[in-house]
């Protein structure tokens, strides 16, 4: 009760620290504004205190200071976090968020972190809706992590608990894809993606390291592997917003081939499926939100992560990333969005939002071989922060049958 009283203060306190400052626009160059600023630019600075809770990595308190720069419109535009946080199994971490979004079309996300063991994230995502004379919808993404807090239990759905084991999931990759809108709702997708993935020992030392529990040959990939895969995607939608959908309709299939010709380890290929809708009432006070997607992973000797992976923020919410895996999933995934209120706080509206949730999935060798007794029901709740037109605050607790989760980030999760 004590520590629970002393978080609440530490909390009150904090937030109470928050201020509203102008900072004169040359101050602060590209790309933290544009044109779209005004000559004295209002910045919101938010401390937050930082407590999650996930069943890969455990507990992991700290601190943030959000910087939110808003343009002539009063938007959001520039949203900066530093952080710093300590988890037992990874010491220190330092890092810096920032997301630009010069335009309703454009979009620049980095990501910086360093721990002070094993763990390090640097990543940047760019995406240009209006790329080549609005022609194109670009996305490029880069990155170079090491997450000591990977887990493997083995394949199907029927993975133990017991056979939980740790290890770093160092890699190294590129992302490009380049959409091509035809007819009003249909859209071309091209992506080629270069994935270089090692694997060493992990930073979680009461669990026991992959390799001391599964071998090369029934685990291809723990050795570490390459993937240089291209695919083709036809996508159709009918959503008002990319980011924020209040209502529409959304539909994705996709073919993605790996091959040892262009530097994969081995041949390998991916089918994908995806349907998505939003069904709004009352003015979008309450949204219903479902996602069913389908993944199959054809080939000889495919990569274990590389093979379709149920488990984490966006999947199954009740478990750990990458809890279950095999050659295909099958998941449905129901929320109802309800906003509670829309709250004025430290000069920024924001729509506050709680949505209980269903995640529902199973993996499986093939759809055929499917059965309702192998799927996992994850029932759960989320609180949302969104201040429109780009931020989304989220906290998720899911409820799987090895306990509960916590995934604490920024975005819906479909």
């Amino acid at each position: 009760m004590r520590l629970y009283v002393s978080l609440q203060l530490i909390t009150v306190c904090l937030l109470l620290a928050a201020c509203t400052t102008t900072v004169p626009r040359k101050d602060l160059p590209y790309p933290l504004t544009t044109d779209e600023f005004g000559d004295q630019v209002k910045v919101v600075t938010v401390p937050l205190p930082v407590i999650a809770s996930s069943p890969n990595e455990g507990i992991t308190a700290g601190a943030l200071a959000a910087f939110l720069l808003h343009n002539r419109k009063d938007e959001i535009s520039t949203l900066l976090a530093p952080q710093v946080n300590f988890n037992e199994n990874f010491g220190v971490t330092t890092s810096l968020y920032g997301a630009f979004y010069p335009s309703s079309k454009q979009s620049l996300e980095v990501n910086l972190s360093q721990s002070t063991k094993v763990n390090n994230d640097y990543e940047a995502r760019y995406i240009d809706r209006n790329f080549f004379d609005k022609n194109l919808d670009v996305n490029l993404f880069g990155y170079y992590f090491n997450d000591g807090s990977a887990r493997f239990f083995g394949f199907e759905s029927s993975s133990r608990r017991q056979a939980e084991t740790n290890y770093d999931d160092s890699e190294l990759g590129l992302t490009l894809s380049v959409g091509y809108p035809f007819w009003k709702h249909y859209q071309v997708i091209f992506s080629e993606r270069i994935r270089k993935v090692g694997i060493h020992e992990g930073a979680v030392t009461s669990v026991p390291f992959i390799r001391d529990r599964f071998t090369p040959l029934g685990v291809p990939g723990i050795d570490g592997f390459t993937a240089h895969a291209q695919k083709i995607a036809l996508a159709y939608t009918t959503l008002d917003s990319d980011t924020m959908p209040t209502y529409g309709g959304y539909a994705r299939i996709a073919f993605e081939n790996s091959a040892k010709l262009l530097g994969s380890s081995t041949d390998y290929r991916h089918y994908e499926m995806e349907l998505k809708g939003f069904i709004p009432l009352d003015n979008a006070r309450y949204i219903t939100a479902f996602r069913l997607a389908y993944n199959q992973t054809l080939g000889s000797r495919v990569p274990f992560l590389e093979r379709s992976i149920l488990g984490g923020e966006t999947t199954l919410r009740g478990y750990g990333r990458n809890r279950f895996i095999d050659s295909s999933y099958l998941l449905l995934n129901l929320e109802e969005r309800i906003r509670l209120f829309r709250w004025e706080i430290f000069n920024v509206t924001a729509d506050w939002e709680v949505a209980p949730f269903i995640d529902f999935g199973s993996v499986m060798k093939s759809l055929d071989q499917a059965s309702t007794k192998n799927f996992e029901f994850n029932p759960g709740l989320g609180v949302r922060a969104v201040v429109r037109p780009n931020i989304i605050g989220r906290v998720d607790v899911g409820f799987g049958n090895e306990g509960p989760a916590v995934f604490v980030g920024l975005g819906y999760p479909f």
